[in-house]
């Protein structure tokens, strides 16, 4: 591992049980320290089956803890697709509009829980959690309102069933290609689409 990671010690005793037994469930700003970032980005490397990158560009990196506080993962929002068929019509942008309104769209880029916890609605109870909050921290970091996020999950690995119960919407499916690739050159296993829009009103933002 990365010399940046080699100290950090993790508890890695079983948890399951209830959402219940382990509220309230904390979600931190992983930014707020640097040993909490260093955490962050071990877990991400060590425990999440695509690794980690430091992302380029604008992100959030949340670590959540149960009352004990114990951590049970890590979610990573970044950078939204350049370009994707589905959503952009599901959305009804163009091109030009897409290109000036992208910003506003966040990217779950990563979702990790621990392969030790296994405490049953915690995966939705989180994204609600940071559905909650993120709109307010990314303004708070980059004076930007984003008011869609969205994700892709590989059907391979994953049924998508904790972006269903925390009430995302299934929009369809990517082309094969990578999230940021304009040429058409990366090729990546077909994925769900799915989307959450944090305002009613949120089309008007993107359209206008």
């Amino acid at each position: 591992l990365p010399r940046i990671v080699e100290d950090v010690v993790i508890d890695q005793t079983p948890l399951s049980g209830r959402l219940y037994d382990h509220e309230p469930v904390r979600i931190l700003d992983a930014r707020q320290t640097k040993e909490l970032e260093k955490t962050f980005n071990y877990l991400m490397m060590r425990f999440h089956y695509l690794g980690y990158q430091r992302p380029v560009g604008q992100n959030m990196k949340y670590i959540f803890m149960d009352n004990q506080d114990r951590i049970l993962g890590c979610v990573l929002f970044g950078a939204a697709a350049w370009k994707i068929q589905c959503r952009d019509e599901w959305i009804g942008w163009n091109a030009g509009v897409r290109e000036q309104r992208l910003q506003r769209i966040c990217n779950n880029t990563r979702f990790l829980i621990l392969p030790w916890v296994r405490v049953t609605h915690l995966a939705s109870h989180v994204l609600g959690a940071c559905a909650k909050r993120v709109a307010s921290d990314w303004d708070r970091r980059y004076g930007l309102r984003v008011v869609l996020l969205e994700t892709f999950v590989d059907t391979t690995r994953f049924h998508g069933t904790c972006y269903k119960a925390a009430n995302w919407r299934l929009v369809g499916k990517t082309k094969g290609r990578g999230r940021q690739d304009r040429y058409s050159n990366t090729h990546v296993p077909v994925k769900d689409i799915w989307v959450y829009p944090l305002c009613k009103d949120f089309r008007k933002y993107l359209l206008s």
